[in-house]
């Protein structure tokens, strides 16, 4: 489960008091938000004023954002650190959409499952509770992105109970929810099945520029804020011949997002502003993509971009300029070879550059969805020399795909920033595994660990539903998870995955080494069904397999009890797989509930 659904479990532990209140510093005072249709088109007033959104998404130094000429930032998570964010926004005079996060169904969550509804509702009106009388917040950010395809119905009919009863609790802050783009029937389905939200947020790359438009021809009656703007994206991109992606430049992407914003500004009808992403940096298919900041803090030319939109001047120092950036010669090399990287960069205003060279493996996955990706191994060693114009590197003895960087300094906190992928033909040798600190959690009432994913789903798996925070009998707190197969032949099963959705084809898995059993509780729902379950099941035939493996077959009682594999004697140097469940039909359908999986 990744970072954001972490926080999520997290806000669940707030309600139910198992973590220390937020700060009880003293709230100013609510400052009243309205969005008014006038002759022109909506509006959004705060405090009675005028207030055009010139935002990002924040997960950075708020005080140097404050300097840019932004007014406000977007967060994504109800936590005990919000009202710290809230306070500090104030204090630099910034505005904050609240962000409160929503389960999403690829991650486990049933939007027709009544408790796990019930908590979530929980969670969100104790947000607004605790913060609807700071005087920072702008408006409610219910949910991002967690309609998937828009299709199903019982989230619409969700997010339409937590909007109308938010406003019972809150009537000075406007309501939103926030999808990805515009596609299909989401906009339809909010007017249609979403009266209580006051406004649409719209995440939006490649197609920023054009969204004006297509949402003025979609027919929507509701305003909208762009609440992600930035670069194209990773999944909007071609792929060379290495079968990799190739960021754009620093300055290119600069370009991408004042195209963006200056076509959201012009929609006086319908766009309310927006929210550029990312202030901070992440990894995310690459080092750089997406952040505003690169990873030493140094701001690149899109902050410089957006401080011009939002203050109608050039900022004082700009950011260095990366003109040229190649590869002399085939990007496809053999085992050892060494490769020659040549660039160019420039200052306008004459700082003297520096420029640091860096070599990482290639990212396992081009298109997250935003989870959390953990950075990729370096190559320090590699470079073998470099200087600002060029870098000699020796390529790894292990076949695969690398990436190389070049990171320009202005020495004025300026950065720029260029990169292009190099494979290495010959084998693939797997690298060591992450080590890994034990116990490792897969699953328990307090935390969802992001190392090991349930998303590898097996046989006749469309009969398979995984219900995360199922609230039936839990082996201990308030929540396990709920398997329930509904046919009585065939089979399936479910593989706790690193990376997540990975058959063997790529890098992952971590080192176990130190750890003698795993250990996980079960119960069937009427006791008799039966299950395997296991460690370990990619083999030696994939280039990327599980240095162990274990099963066994447990028939369950309808009574909680805890099972183990021992593990003693096994390679635990790689273990990719970290947990997975298969069953076959017997007969009827079954469902059984599982809680506590770590390894120990």
């Amino acid at each position: 489960m990744n970072m954001k659904s972490k926080t999520w479990v997290i806000a669940v532990l707030f309600v139910l008091g198992l973590l220390p209140r937020l700060s009880a510093a003293q709230d100013a005072g609510a400052i009243s938000v309205e969005i008014k249709q006038t002759d022109s088109g909506w509006q959004l007033f705060r405090g009675g004023e005028p207030y055009y959104i010139n935002g990002v998404g924040c997960d950075g130094p708020i005080g140097e954002l404050a300097a840019t000429g932004a007014n406000s930032f977007r967060t994504w998570h109800f936590n005990e650190d919000t009202r710290k964010y809230l306070d500090a926004a104030h204090a630099k005079n910034l505005s904050v959409t609240v962000g409160i996060w929503l389960g999403h169904e690829r991650h486990g969550v049933n939007y027709q499952d009544y408790d796990s509804m019930a908590k979530q509702v929980d969670v969100v009106m104790e947000c607004v509770k605790e913060l609807k009388d700071h005087p920072a917040v702008l408006m409610w950010g219910v949910g991002n992105e967690m309609e998937g395809e828009g299709a199903n119905p019982a989230i619409w009919s969700h997010i339409e109970y937590l909007a109308s009863s938010i406003k019972k609790i809150d009537s000075a802050h406007p309501v939103m929810t926030v999808i990805a783009e515009i596609g299909g029937r989401k906009l339809e389905a909010i007017n249609k099945f979403c009266p209580s939200v006051d406004v649409i947020g719209i995440n939006s790359y490649g197609g920023g520029p054009s969204l004006s438009q297509r949402y003025a021809e979609s027919g929507s009656k509701k305003p909208y804020v762009v609440t992600e703007f930035g670069p194209v994206g990773t999944w909007e991109v071609a792929k060379n011949n290495l079968d990799a992606i190739l960021e754009p430049s620093s300055k290119d992407k600069a370009e991408h997002y004042a195209k963006s914003y200056r076509s959201f500004k012009a929609d006086s009808k319908n766009c309310l502003g927006s929210y550029a992403f990312l202030w901070g940096f992440k990894q995310e298919a690459t080092a750089t993509w997406f952040g505003m900041l690169l990873p030493n803090g140094n701001r690149t030319a899109s902050v410089d971009s957006m401080m011009e939109l939002w203050t109608g001047k050039v900022p004082g120092n700009r950011c260095p300029e990366i003109t040229k950036f190649e590869l002399k010669g085939n990007n496809e090399v053999e085992l050892g070879d060494t490769v020659n990287f040549e660039m160019e960069a420039t200052d306008v205003d004459g700082d003297p550059i520096n420029v640091v060279w860096v070599m990482t493996d290639e990212s396992s996955n081009y298109v997250t969805g935003g989870d959390f990706q953990a950075a990729p191994t370096t190559y320090a060693k590699n470079i073998v020399k470099s200087d600002k114009t060029s870098a000699e590197i020796s390529m790894p003895d292990s076949g695969g795909l690398y990436r190389i960087y070049a990171y320009v300094d202005d020495g004025k906190n300026g950065g720029a920033v260029a990169n292009l992928p190099v494979r290495v033909r010959g084998p693939i040798k797997m690298k060591p595994a992450t080590k890994v600190a034990l116990p490792v959690t897969l699953y328990d009432e307090k935390m969802h660990e992001d190392k090991y994913t349930p998303s590898g789903y097996m046989g006749s798996h469309d009969s398979l539903t995984l219900a995360a925070d199922c609230t039936e009998q839990p082996k201990a707190g308030d929540s396990c998870l709920k398997i329930s197969y509904d046919r009585g032949d065939a089979w399936a099963g479910v593989v706790w995955q690193s990376p997540a959705n990975d058959w063997g084809e790529k890098d992952g898995g971590f080192d176990l080494r130190g750890g003698s059993k795993l250990t996980f509780w079960a119960r069937g729902e009427k006791g008799g069904e039966e299950s395997k379950f296991g460690v370990g099941l990619i083999g030696r035939e994939q280039p990327f397999f599980d240095s162990a493996k274990k099963e066994i077959v447990v028939k369950l009682t309808d009574q909680w009890q805890q099972y183990t594999m021992i593990l003693s004697g096994q390679d635990l140097q790689r273990i990719k797989t970290g947990f997975y469940f298969s069953l076959a039909g017997q007969g009827d359908p079954l469902t059984f509930y599982l809680d506590d999986i770590k390894f120990e």
